[in-house]
């Protein structure tokens, strides 16, 4: 069996450095040959077929040769990878990524920082505290503001109502005090609310059953037709929570919904927390890419009086998974999620003005994310990083006129930014049975994965099935875009002409 010394040589240090470089040569160029040639972003392969490959292989045994793990490495997972750099991968909030990023990838990867004190990070520390300072002034939070990288949009939400919710705690308490009376935090937690429109991230629901509250805290605010929050029945919730007594401890307005990408129209929900003295958080996950847009940052405007803004660079700044950030507009809300170990951060640390990012954040250890934005920005430049969502936002609007334009095909909404809700409608006559033209959809969608030649997602609305492009990737032309939806008419015409007859005689005969 290998022993020590056979681990040894495959530690990465000064010794072996050399070796380091030949296997992540080895690794990136099997990489770039397989992105060069693929043909289509998927191959169709079923999780029976894959299984038994994975399952079978003895890790136990290993093989020892680099070149034989990547080989195997080739097999069974390269081969049959989604590929989001793909132009006909139209599904998720999945985007390609730029050059500059996966450059700051390799380094973290090897240097291996962990960004929660500055005895293990240093100069990392800084870089991502310049960033978050970055980031606040593109939002325009004000002097006081302040942030943390975190793993995604969950939980830069799940963060953001962490802190809401204690200060709220913290307002109640302050209230009671101050009328010569005490109040436990047990009693007011049953008492708080979160309202948010009825299309908003479901992270919403999970923070508030992580933080105690239950899925019933969160309030659905219906949405006008362009799928944004009605701001009218936002003001009906909040005037109703304050005569029924519960504490609305926050208002989370979306900046790009999941399903639509619709914007919230940000300024009215500002101007009505204000009034309420309720915190505002914006869920800006997909939206922040106009940040860096050079024609249309406006679309943003409202989200500078927010008291909490998620982004997810890896959504629509072309970052790799994992690289998002919660930002506050005051750094003094941070504290509800301190806790001073003596082993990591004592608070000797904060005497000596020693920047341990662990302070701030949920998460102990953490990567190094920062540096693949620091890159990105130094090479490129906010400008190209800008006029890349640009793009896709421009190609959103030209697939929209292709599908308004389509009779085999009805859109929910004109999308704000770059995600297209659709569905296919048979010809007149054939739509008698709903569920079979649901059934439809479903089919077409999945036949399309099958074969590989293209990929896209799919939702629910008013209870219907429905289709999603979500548009990412500024290779995609809008030529790819009517071919895949002539596949998938294809798809489900062939379905329903096999089903439309039996089930119009099944709806007759009952």
């Amino acid at each position: 069996m290998p022993g020590a010394a056979d681990g040894r040589a495959h530690l990465f240090n000064g010794r072996t450095a050399e070796r380091y470089r030949r296997s992540v040569t080895d690794g990136v160029g099997l990489v770039a040959a397989t992105v060069a040639r693929a043909e289509r972003p998927f191959t169709g392969i079923t999780p029976a077929e894959l299984a038994p490959e994975i399952s079978g292989i003895d890790l136990e045994r290993p093989l020892g040769d680099p070149d034989a793990a990547l080989k195997e490495l080739e097999s069974v997972y390269l081969k049959d990878a989604v590929y989001f750099h793909h132009p006909r991968y139209l599904a998720h909030l999945n985007c390609p990524v730029v050059i500059p990023a996966l450059l700051g990838e390799a380094v973290l990867s090897a240097v291996n920082s962990s960004l929660d004190t500055w005895d293990q990070s240093a100069g990392g520390t800084l870089i991502e505290r310049r960033l978050i300072d970055w980031t606040a002034e593109r939002i325009g939070l004000g002097d006081a503001a302040d942030g943390i990288f975190t793993s995604g949009g969950t939980q830069s939400n799940l963060q953001a109502m962490l802190l809401a919710r204690d200060e709220a705690c913290t307002l109640v308490e302050k209230e009671a005090i101050a009328a010569g009376e005490t109040i436990a935090k047990s009693a007011i937690l049953p008492r708080l609310r979160i309202l948010t429109s009825q299309v908003s991230h479901f992270s919403i629901q999970k923070a508030a059953a992580i933080l105690g509250l239950g899925y019933e805290a969160v309030i659905p605010v219906p949405c006008d037709r362009d799928r944004r929050m009605r701001t009218v029945s936002l003001a009906h919730e909040l005037d109703r929570c304050r005569r029924e007594g519960l504490i609305v401890m926050a208002v989370v307005a979306t900046a790009g919904t999941t399903d639509f990408g619709s914007i919230d129209p940000l300024p009215e929900i500002a101007e009505l927390c204000a009034r309420h003295g309720t915190w505002l958080h914006v869920d800006a996950a997909y939206g922040c890419g106009l940040l860096a847009s050079p024609t249309r940052r406006h679309l943003l405007d409202g989200i500078e009086r927010a008291d909490s803004v998620t982004v997810d660079y890896h959504k629509s700044f072309f970052q790799p998974v994992s690289s998002s950030a919660v930002l506050v507009r005051d750094r003094a809300t941070l504290s509800h999620a301190t806790y001073h170990a003596d082993y990591l951060n004592p608070e000797r640390s904060v005497e000596k003005l020693i920047p341990n990012q662990v302070d701030k954040s949920i998460q102990t250890t953490r990567r190094f994310d920062a540096l693949k934005l620091w890159l990105t920005l130094r090479i490129m430049g906010s400008n190209a990083l800008g006029a890349l969502f640009d793009e896709v936002v421009e190609r959103a609007a030209g697939a929209w006129a292709l599908l308004d334009t389509d009779p085999r095909y009805e859109v929910v909404t004109e999308p704000q930014l770059s995600t297209l809700v659709f569905r296919y409608v048979p010809p007149t006559g054939d739509g008698s049975v709903p569920d079979l033209v649901d059934r439809a959809n479903l089919h077409a969608r999945e036949a399309l994965a099958a074969s590989g030649e293209a990929v896209v997602a799919g939702t629910v609305v008013d209870g219907r099935h429905y289709l999603k492009f979500t548009l990412l990737n500024p290779e995609t032309s809008l030529r790819d875009i009517a071919f895949v939806l002539d596949l998938l008419a294809e798809h489900a015409g062939q379905y329903l002409a096999l089903h439309i007859e039996p089930e119009l005689s099944h709806s007759r005969a009952s």
